[in-house]
This record gives structure tokens, C-alpha cells and sequence, in this order.
């Protein structure tokens, strides 16, 4: 199996070439996208398969359940590097319903330290269980939370020093907020955009599920 993926490598390669000669060339010159993408890592929700972009067109990040932690250096760095290297101009924090990591957070089970890593979203879920509560099933429920998961990962990148400089710098800079549906392949806007300060104050004063 492994073999079969290198020989799907060189087929690719070669008919890319085939098609554009100067394809690897002009690709390696330069990386220069447009987007940052925060995704999970669910191998059904690749950036670019789902958004039609070709490589080096999106930056991406991914982790179970599309967290930023204030500690994830990680997270951070490609934040940084994203915003300040590369200078995007859009942010994308990419969920998707029935996200497994946002499962395993409200299951009421441990899966050992994935829960270290999860604990915002229980948070989440303690924060809005009144609201979650008047949906009609578990299916419902789920899929809410994947969506208040996306806008509150919105509301931490917002909030970083990185964001906060380049706004303060005067550069234009936004952060989306989507969710994507793996029984229908479609990328719902959460409509959570936020470009400046003015709007996080805006979108933390909605109440949930406005």
C-alpha cells in the first residue's frame, strides 16, 4: 500500500508536467496564498480537494476538532508565519458536522489525553447545555456544537497578539467561520465573519444561535 501511494506521486507528478511544463517550477519559486486554513484533521475534509484550490494556494493547519489553544505553539507559530510571512488575507476556521473530537469532548467517556486537548469544548457544552437542550435529538445537539466550536475558535484567533498587531498596523485581515457537511460535501457559512475589533464586540454580544 505504501508503494501504491509513491507510484500515485509520480503519476501525478507526470501529468501535471504533461500538462503544464513549468507547473513544479513556477510552484517552487514562490509561495505566496491568499488563505490560512484552521481545519480538523479528519482525513474527509481536505482544504484543498473541498475548496477547489490547487497547492500553494492555501496555508493550512489542522488538529482534532480545529482548536487554537493559547498554549499551542504550534497553532501559534503557523499563525504567525501565515499572517506576517506570508501575509494572508483571510482566515479560515474550517469545522465539520459530526466531528468526532467534538463527540468524544461531551460523551461523558475519557479517551485519555485527547481530553486534555478537548477540554474546551466540554467547557463549551457546559456553557450553552440550556441552549443545546431544546434541540429535538443527539444528532441536532452535535451538530450545534460543531458550529459553536467554529465560532469560538473564530473568537480565540481574534484575539491572539498576532491578529491584534496586524489589525493595529492597519492591514486588512479577516476571520471566517465555516462548517462542512460530509453527507453533502457543501461548506455552510457560519456567517461569523470578524475584521476588526469593533466586530468581535459585535458577534460576542449575539446570543447563541443568532
Amino acid at each position: 500500500m505504501i508503494e501504491d501511494l509513491l507510484q500515485h506521486n509520480r503519476t501525478w507528478a507526470a501529468e501535471r508536467v504533461a500538462s503544464d511544463p513549468d507547473y513544479f517550477k513556477r510552484l517552487s519559486g514562490l509561495q505566496a496564498p491568499q488563505y490560512l486554513w484552521i481545519g480538523c484533521s479528519d482525513s474527509r475534509v481536505p482544504a484543498n480537494v473541498i475548496t477547489g484550490l490547487e497547492p500553494g494556494e492555501v496555508f493550512v493547519h489542522r488538529n482534532v476538532a480545529n482548536l487554537l489553544h493559547p498554549g499551542d505553539l504550534n497553532g501559534l507559530s503557523v499563525l504567525q508565519f501565515a499572517v506576517e510571512v506570508l501575509r494572508v488575507s483571510h482566515i479560515i476556521v474550517c469545522g465539520h458536522y459530526g466531528c468526532g473530537g467534538v463527540a468524544a469532548a461531551v460523551d461523558g467517556q475519557r479517551h485519555g489525553l485527547i481530553d486534555h486537548w478537548l477540554r474546551p469544548i466540554k467547557d463549551l457544552h457546559e456553557r450553552f447545555e440550556a441552549d443545546l437542550s431544546t434541540l429535538p435529538d443527539a444528532r441536532a445537539r452535535l451538530a450545534r456544537l460543531c458550529e459553536l466550536n467554529v465560532e469560538q475558535t473564530v473568537l480565540r484567533v481574534v484575539q491572539t497578539p498576532v491578529v491584534q498587531d496586524a489589525w493595529r498596523s492597519g492591514r486588512l485581515l479577516s476571520v471566517h467561520g465555516w462548517v462542512y457537511g460530509l453527507d453533502d460535501g457543501v461548506i455552510r457559512d457560519l456567517e461569523c465573519t470578524i475584521s476588526s475589533n469593533h466586530d468581535a464586540r459585535r458577534f460576542r454580544r449575539q446570543p447563541a444561535g443568532d
